[in-house]
């Protein structure tokens, strides 16, 4: 059995489960689960739903500032955790793809299709207008640390990434030519390929292989110029994010083998792609995501933010293992990536009932963990209720709850747009004692996450109806109950072999026996034994196919197995060639 660090909270947890519910620590950390609970916006023009995508996030003056496409404005905060919406004036919020950079003392914001706009406050909101629209699509604008500025951009289908640089002292015209830096390679690159399962999508009538190159990002570390960019499609599960290294901001670059680094098509919400790699008070990396429902509209999505570091080599990597599990707040983070708050999933497939239901939306679709399927009452009653038995006594520690808005009809950031509710735990399904009451919440709380101040030994979960916005009934996409019980994480991890495909060496196929002890199962791989950056999470099945592996390279593979009380990390990894 190998120990890898980032399992580490996992298996302190597990070792200790019994005194976790003798003796629950008197003080715990802050966390926070994703998608973040902003209130995202619900689109202006029908279908109602809600959207943001394409984030980008910096730290100016001490405070986080947070923008997303579509978003109507954009968000500031202290803590990276609790945002103020901020409404702008004289910036035109409402185009796709905001870029945005800290120059000289003030932001400069740009994104498909508008000018250049800076503010010195945009605390206050107020921006003026600087400069006439670059006409590209995607754009990234990127300060270096002697002066210059560079606009790198790209959205198109089998495209490019591309860039050019701009004089700061005459307008941001832009100077000289732009230059290529990379074109898209599915046929290298399997995670590039099209499709939930980068295996080719039909668009209409045609299949295509070939992905959406888009997103582009720069980063600079230790005098490497790390330039991101997002792949296959931001409708697909596995949306994600590769990177190509240079020494100079105009290249050239070369592909890093490990890439994608932002990689995250299993649990709950689904893909990281279309980022921004960004650093925090404390010096720290993060990753700030596009992840996907796409259920009402193919651009409905949704914000996950992720630790990122810059390993020993180099090679930059961002942590989506567990990714909207909880994890700690910024302040409480520790060196490197490993930021899990140690708390598993209690309430997925347990039996779950409620009060009406419509169908085609069981009770069973609010513990299943998939952000795309939902329960849903008859009516938008005060009094509807759905309720959850985790089968047996459980300490829980936070519960988020995933609104699912069905048949809503808001549009726009209307009035009335927050969400009241009452939480409640039971040892019996009979007395019931609250664990939350949001009755007089006037937040718009979509993915609402509660860490309760102190644990609570429960084995029923009931949330009930207060206010629900938007018009449609009372609806949940999941009800997830986080904690602990008592019990062993899973056995010996579990056997397996991992087989690539002769005939198109970006697939593979890993297989395993189950056990009877799991709930489920992770599959790590990467191109170094000591690199498993790559994670699938798997419920319900003893063997995945993988089609996102780059031709060249080999690939190290390992399964852990996970339960209610823990991990339990897998075996010496197993190399399978190029």
């Amino acid at each position: 059995m190998s120990s890898i660090p980032r399992f580490a909270t996992f298996c302190l947890l597990s070792a200790a489960g019994v005194c976790l519910l003798a003796a629950p620590p008197a003080k715990k950390p802050r966390t926070f689960a994703n998608p973040i609970n902003i209130d995202y916006r619900f689109m202006p023009d029908p279908p109602s739903r809600r959207e943001a995508a394409d984030p980008v996030m910096l730290l100016f003056r001490d405070e986080y500032y947070l923008f997303a496409s579509k978003s109507g404005g954009y968000w500031r905060s202290s803590d990276m955790v609790d945002w103020k919406f901020v409404k702008p004036t004289g910036l035109p919020i409402e185009a796709y793809a905001p870029a945005v950079m800290e120059y000289r003392g003030a932001l400069y914001y740009t994104a498909c299709n508008i000018g250049l706009y800076k503010t010195s406050d945009p605390a206050n909101g107020r921006w003026e207008y600087i400069g006439k629209p670059f006409d590209v699509g995607d754009p990234d604008l990127f300060a270096d640390e002697d002066g210059r500025v560079y606009l790198y951009y790209g959205l198109s289908y089998n495209g490019a990434i591309s860039g050019m640089e701009l004089d700061p002292n005459n307008g941001f015209r832009r100077i000289g030519d732009p230059w290529a830096c990379f074109r898209s390679n599915y046929a290298q690159h399997g995670w590039e390929r099209r499709g939930d399962d980068n295996l080719g999508a039909m668009t209409g009538p045609i299949f295509q292989e070939g992905p959406w190159i888009e997103g582009a990002w720069m980063t600079k570390h230790d005098g490497v110029y790390y330039l991101q960019y997002a792949s296959p499609g931001t409708e697909v599960r596995t949306y994600a994010d590769g990177v190509y290294v240079g020494k100079s901001p105009r290249g050239p670059f070369s592909y890093v083998q490990s890439s994608p680094f932002s990689h995250k098509p299993t649990g709950f919400i689904p893909a990281a792609g279309h980022s921004a790699t960004f650093v925090d008070k404390h010096g720290r990396y993060w990753h700030i995501a596009t992840m996907r429902i796409s259920v009402k509209h193919m651009f409905e999505r949704r914000l996950g933010i992720f630790p990122a570091e810059f390993d020993k080599d180099g090679e930059l990597r961002v942590n989506t293992l567990f990714g909207d599990y909880p994890q700690l707040i910024p302040s409480e983070r520790k060196d490197g990536v490993n930021n899990l708050a140690g708390w598993m999933l209690l309430s997925y497939g347990k039996a779950a009932s409620a009060s009406t239901s419509l169908d085609g939306h069981a009770p069973r679709d609010s513990v299943d963990e998939d952000v795309r399927t939902y329960w849903s009452a008859r009516t938008v009653d005060a009094g509807e209720w759905l309720a959850v038995d985790l089968g047996k006594p459980s300490r829980i520690e936070a519960v988020q709850v995933n609104f699912a808005e069905h048949e809503s009809t808001a549009l726009g950031r209307a009035p009335g747009l927050f969400h009241q509710y009452r939480l409640e735990s039971s040892t019996d399904g009979k007395t019931w004692t609250m664990l939350a009451d949001r009755s007089a919440n006037r937040a718009d709380t979509p993915h609402d996450y509660l860490q309760l101040t102190e644990s609570v030994l429960a084995r029923h979960v009931r949330i009930t109806n207060v206010h629900m916005p938007g018009g449609g009934p009372f609806s949940i996409r999941d009800l997830r109950v986080f904690g602990s019980v008592t019990g062993k994480s899973p056995g010996a991890p579990p056997k397996f072999e991992a087989h690539r495909d002769s005939s198109d060496r970006r697939n593979a196929v890993v297989r395993w026996e189950m056990l009877r002890d799991a709930d489920g199962y992770v599959v790590r791989y990467g191109v170094s034994p000591e690199k498993l950056y790559h994670n699938l999470e798997i419920r319900g099945a003893k063997e995945v196919a993988l089609h996102d592996l780059n031709i060249g390279t080999p690939y190290y593979f390992t399964v852990d197995a996970f339960n209610e009380s823990g991990v339990t990390t897998g075996r010496i990894p197993t190399r399978v060639e190029p």
